[in-house]
């Protein structure tokens, strides 16, 4: 039944990952590998993105506004991470020839604003929205002037507001956009490429004689007369009754940075020596936690076993104190084994997916060109590595004489994922019932289920197979028939103190970086510092196990040998302190009024605060097991 469970596991994730392949193959390219090239008068189609506010975190589509529309609007292909966000990319009006300037180009003219129009752009001027559009896969920016190191140069604020309201309290619309495209010209052929794409917005009440719909001539801008738009003219009012103008020049000018590096001013790092910063703290605290650590195994260990093992006499023998007194119960399976085990499972899907991402981010895989790549892998990897967590989860079962591996083996399938799926699921209502773009549709609803049932289930059932096929692990020493009574503990060894201490330490090395994952995460900043972001994973990793064998060896002199779910938890509780972080960033940094904005950042972080806890608890677990293994093998028990 199992092997043929196995067959049919791999066949379905064969066929689903066929067809996800296809499905993804147009949307993937390696960044730097599939540059464009334009002839001169190639023409440039502009497309147009969601509409985004850090104030509401809620996108909406381009055309929910009053802007001018295409014959046709065209939907570009999207993978899952793009749709997961919410990007919804469409063709527009705004059409470039490539190296032609051009200026006062009539994109359209609206129809009145009808009340339920103005009030739309007023609502989304009040919210701060930006309008976000693509050339050549480049976002559009509004460049700012920086500085760093003294040098100035160019900072990029991505996309560019709806409007703004003016001292007197009207509301006025951006109507104008003054593009640049920046190309980097081949000097042995007449090729180019583009490598920078900005915007800088005006708002202007264009006016004209009369209206021709086939070659409109305005009054306000017209390149004949001299009349160019500048921020000193009259702005475009939104009220019910107007007539609004669209218009947009367009300027080419050659650049030096090369298509390679065009994103560079996209990621420009202005506090790099902040990131230093965190890496050099975080280090502090490892190289404190590994102190203890050599101080506990190289003297107080070593000092431990010699004596222990020198232990002749019966007499001597029953004086013993401290862990080695408790080795007849240490490995007694702990109460509600089957969910640690479920846990540590699902522990260990969270740490292969978070390892390798890492590695394809590192690699330059997941380039931020490649919009929606980041969280298209972690998904799929996600579910290919329930081989993982279905191996560990059933190996730590039959350790502790477990029978019933298929009962396991599905609450490791289903728990977590369940849970994370229900807010997610909560959420997207909440999100569709306020008519924004970022509701993911019915469609992705139902892929999401089956690369859950379909490839994530049995994988499970796979990895769950091979590891209760494998023998037992057998404990170093034998566990007694009658448990022994654990003596009272002093107050600082009670179970919720010492957890709740042990959570500090793993989130202190990573607090710093956690503000700028935040950052990008809700203020729609670019992250790509995997660099720096894999040096602080690997100080977590080396944290958790620390501090958790720590509290441990303490736990075990006390005489306490529930040590099994407590190894778990100490470094776990670290995300209850990233919880609390993400509710004081939340008063602290954003400007968030509303209460389903609210709902879905605790939604979202609440689902991150799981993932981080399963995350740690599994690292400090598995410290802890190598760790009580390896003590009690090195001493000689009767």
């Amino acid at each position: 039944m199992a092997p043929r469970l196995a067959m049919l596991g791999l066949a379905a994730a064969l066929e689903l990952l066929l067809l996800l392949h296809l499905q993804f193959a147009t949307a993937f390219y390696l960044p730097g590998v599939a540059p464009q090239d334009f002839a001169q008068g190639a023409e440039l189609q502009v497309k147009v993105n969601k509409l985004t506010s850090i104030k509401t975190l809620l996108p909406y589509e381009y055309y929910s506004l009053g802007y001018c529309r295409p014959e046709k609007i065209l939907n570009s292909a999207e993978n899952l991470g793009e749709v997961l966000r919410g990007d919804r990319i469409e063709n527009s009006v705004y059409s470039f020839s490539m190296r032609e300037d051009r200026s006062c180009i009539v994109a359209c003219k609206g129809e009145k604003l009808s009340e339920k129009s103005a009030k739309n752009f007023k609502e989304k001027i009040d919210e701060d929205y930006h309008v976000n559009m693509i050339l050549d896969n480049l976002p559009v920016a509004i460049a700012a002037p920086g500085n760093m190191d003294g040098s100035h140069l160019k900072l990029y604020e991505r996309g560019f507001p709806v409007g703004f309201k003016s001292d007197d309290g009207k509301y006025n619309l951006y109507n104008h956009l003054k593009f640049t495209v920046y190309f980097h010209k081949d000097s042995d052929q007449d090729f180019s490429r583009i490598v920078g794409f900005e915007v800088f917005p005006l708002s202007v009440k264009h006016t004209y004689e009369s209206w021709n719909k086939n070659n409109p001539k305005l009054q306000t801008c017209n390149p004949e007369g001299k009349q160019f738009v500048e921020s000193s003219k009259t702005p475009q009012e939104v009220e019910v009754g107007e007539e609004i103008v669209f218009t947009y020049d367009v300027k080419f000018e050659e650049s030096a940075t090369r298509w390679a590096s065009r994103w560079d001013m996209y990621l420009m790092m202005s506090d790099d020596q902040i990131h230093w910063f965190s890496i050099i703290n975080s280090l502090m605290i490892v190289l404190f936690l590994t102190g203890m650590v050599a101080m506990i195994m190289m003297r107080t260990l070593h000092r431990d076993i010699s004596k222990y093992n020198q232990l002749e006499t019966q007499e001597e023998a029953q004086e013993e104190t401290g862990w080695k007194l408790v080795h007849g119960d240490v490995f007694r399976a702990p109460e509600h084994a089957g969910t640690l085990c479920v846990f540590v499972g699902t522990g260990v899907q969270c740490l292969g997916m978070t390892v390798v991402t890492m590695i394809f981010a590192l690699l330059g895989f997941l380039s931020p060109s490649n919009r929606g790549g980041l969280m298209t892998a972690m998904v799929l990897l996600w579910v290919f590595m329930g081989l993982v967590a279905g191996y560990a989860s059933a190996r730590l079962y039959k350790s502790f004489k477990g029978s019933d591996w298929k009962k396991i083996t599905m609450k490791t399938a289903l728990i977590f994922p369940a849970v994370v799926f229900s807010i997610f699921f909560v959420l997207n209502a909440i999100i569709w019932g306020e008519k924004s773009s970022g509701a993911v549709p019915f469609g992705t609803m139902f892929a999401l289920v089956c690369l859950w049932f379909g490839i994530s289930v049995p994988l499970v059932f796979v990895g769950s197979y091979l590891g209760y096929k494998k023998p037992a692990i057998e404990p170093p020493v034998r566990t007694n028939k009658i448990p022994r009574q654990v003596p009272e503990q002093a107050w600082y060894m009670q179970p919720i103190f010492s957890v709740l201490i042990g959570g500090i330490l793993p989130f202190g090395a990573v607090f710093i970086e956690l503000f700028f994952i935040l950052t990008s995460i809700w203020l729609h900043q670019f992250y790509y510092i995997f660099g720096f972001l894999f040096i602080v994973f690997l100080i977590l990793v080396v944290t958790c196990a620390e501090i958790t064998i720590v509290l441990c060896y303490f736990q075990l002199c006390s005489e306490d040998y529930y040590w099994w779910w407590r190894a778990y938890l100490t470094s776990g509780s670290s995300a209850i302190y990233l919880f609390l972080y993400a509710t004081f960033y939340f008063f602290t940094k954003l400007e968030i009024t509303k209460l389903v904005s609210g709902l879905l950042y605790f939604g979202y972080m609440t689902i991150i605060s799981i993932g981080f806890f399963v995350l740690t608890g599994t690292i400090g677990f598995y410290a802890c097991f190598w760790f009580v293994r390896t003590i009690y093998a090195s001493v000689k028990i009767d």
